[in-house]
């Protein structure tokens, strides 16, 4: 790893930035294999971009959790309470991007990508807070709750890879905002039950009581029937965020439409099986298959070309409204 330090206000130099990146190719590769395959698709500069972006919110996720690449427990997972090691990533972070050295390989990424592509910090803010809404044990009462926390922890990642992607005005960051939103419902829907057993319960709880269903049986496996249908309302509510960033996909040059295209097939299909698979769902975590992947590709090249053929459509009413404060 190069010991080059980040200068305020400035990108790393190439040699700097592609040990950054290279460090992060491999963090994603063993964190997330789906984003992994569809990363893979981006431009050099874009995919480097990507992928450093994606480290410093693996890092920021695994600090919270005390894991590493989320699993297990890492070093130094107890050193300090989850509040505490909170407060140590938006110090670091902000101290990285005013130029201040650090050694963490992460903060020198995020640093390097806000300064390479203009990256507001208030949406780094914003993702921190996210985090801080888990420290806090935050409930969700309503719907709009739970789409609040899918935005923070998803929604404005998608908002600063469209940014990387030199997506600029707002009707593309919207639509970049609802598929991470989609991820994250999907998510939410996939990791019900092992969410529940960490005692995290993302489902909003007026949906709990018309299910007659405490926070505190989700996780029982005599539940599963019951959390099977919340399941299946999460994954139909994800689907007019998929759509709408479908729409989207004509506003970004072609070879990130077609990464993104990608991860939205591959995402979307495991929400599908999710619904599928009833209360089997969590009986075995689901997964995409190397196949499935691969098939994605190519289908998402197909995805791409029909949005660019797509009269323009304005987004669904009633979906999340994104902060407009970072634009």
């Amino acid at each position: 790893m190069s010991s080059t330090t980040l200068a305020a206000g400035l990108p790393l130099d190439a040699a700097a930035r592609a040990d950054l990146a290279a460090m992060a190719e491999d963090s994603i590769a063993r964190g997330s294999k789906s984003f992994a395959a569809a990363a893979r698709l981006f431009d050099p500069e874009t995919r480097a971009s990507a992928m450093m972006l994606y480290a410093w919110c693996r890092h920021c996720d695994d600090a919270i959790d005390g894991q590493v690449l989320g699993y297990g427990r890492g070093p130094g997972a107890g050193a300090a309470s989850p509040a505490g090691r909170l407060a140590t990533l938006e110090a670091e972070t902000l101290a990285a991007l005013d130029g201040a050295p650090t050694r963490e390989p992460a903060f020198r990424a995020i640093a390097d990508v806000a300064a390479r592509h203009g990256l507001p910090r208030t949406l780094l803010l914003e993702h921190l807070d996210g985090y801080r809404m888990d420290v806090e044990g935050r409930t969700y009462r309503t719907i709009a709750d739970t789409l609040d926390y899918c935005y923070h922890v998803a929604g404005v990642v998608g908002v600063m890879m469209a940014v990387v992607m030199k997506a600029k005005d707002g009707e593309a960051l919207d639509r970049a905002c609802d598929l991470g939103i989609a991820f994250q419902l999907t998510n939410i829907a996939r990791d019900i039950v092992e969410d529940a057993r960490a005692g995290r319960v993302y489902l909003p709880g007026d949906w709990l009581a018309e299910a007659d269903l405490r926070p505190d049986q989700v996780a029982d496996p005599r539940s599963r029937p019951v959390v099977a249908v919340l399941a299946h309302r999460l994954v139909d509510l994800a689907e007019p965020y998929y759509e709408s960033a479908f729409y989207g996909l004509a506003a970004l040059p072609p070879r990130s439409a077609w990464a993104v295209a990608t991860a939205l097939g591959v995402y979307r299909e495991i929400g599908l099986e999710v619904k599928a698979r009833g209360p089997a769902a969590w009986d075995a975590r689901i997964a995409t298959s190397r196949a499935a992947k691969l098939r994605h590709v190519a289908l998402g090249a197909g995805r791409v070309a029909r949005a660019r053929r797509a009269a323009p459509r304005p987004r669904l009413p009633g979906l999340f409204t994104r902060p407009n404060a970072a634009d």
